[in-house]
């Protein structure tokens, strides 16, 4: 048995990673250029939050968490659930720990959004792996008797 069959968790966490690679680059680059032109950092967070969430959701809806032929998902469901867990990581604790870097430990504006990353990315997936993205067994409609 090889490493894919063997941990399809592990190859799940790492497409999940490379999704979230452009999740960061698409979140930063709003970030930083808000915050360049004036703009509060807790605004520029929840913009740049907006934007990243539905590449996010596009993304892992394609790649990362497929929908198998014999399991059911509703699309609606799973976005409304993506934008939930993202806005617990996302907008709650990143603004959280945002203000704590910056405003507490003095932190460059710049350098603080990455090093959330760091907590919020496992979360992330554990949220849209049991949660958002969690399929339900195909039913088969039966005959009334």
């Amino acid at each position: 048995m090889n490493f894919p069959e063997r941990y399809p968790w592990a190859v799940q966490f790492v497409k999940f990673a490379l999704v979230g690679v452009s999740n960061t680059l698409i979140y930063y680059v709003i970030y930083s250029i808000l915050v360049h032109f004036g703009c509060h950092y807790a605004l520029a967070n929840g913009i740049g939050f907006i934007v990243s969430v539905l590449n996010s959701f596009l993304w892992n809806s394609l790649f990362v968490f497929k929908k198998t032929a014999d399991k059911k998902r509703n699309t609606a469901a799973t976005l409304v659930k993506t934008f939930i867990s993202y806005a617990l990581t996302g907008l709650v604790l990143q603004t959280f720990l945002l203000h704590m870097l910056i405003d507490l430990a003095h932190l460059s504006k710049y350098l603080a959004p990455l090093m959330c990353v760091c907590v919020t990315t496992p979360l992330n997936f554990l949220l849209n792996k049991f949660w958002s993205y969690k399929e339900k067994p195909e039913t088969k409609d039966q005959p009334a008797a």
